[in-house]
């Protein structure tokens, strides 16, 4: 990494402090998570199906 001057490290803080400023929001903000669009009991049931269907599958495949 190469060491910069005094004149330089002032340079990039007053370049850095002007996008800052143009920046309106800063730093980004963690985005929200978004609600699933189908509730978790559905859920629940759907996977539960499948997994017992597959379950059957392999059962009725080995008797």
């Amino acid at each position: 990494m190469a060491v910069q001057t005094p004149k330089q490290r002032l340079a990039n803080e007053k370049f850095n402090k002007n996008i800052e400023k143009q920046r309106k929001y800063g730093k980004k903000k963690p985005e929200a998570k978004q609600p699933l669009p189908i509730s978790k009991t559905w859920l629940y049931i759907i996977l539960f199906l499948l997994i017992g269907g597959g379950v059957l599958e392999v059962i009725s495949l080995l008797f």
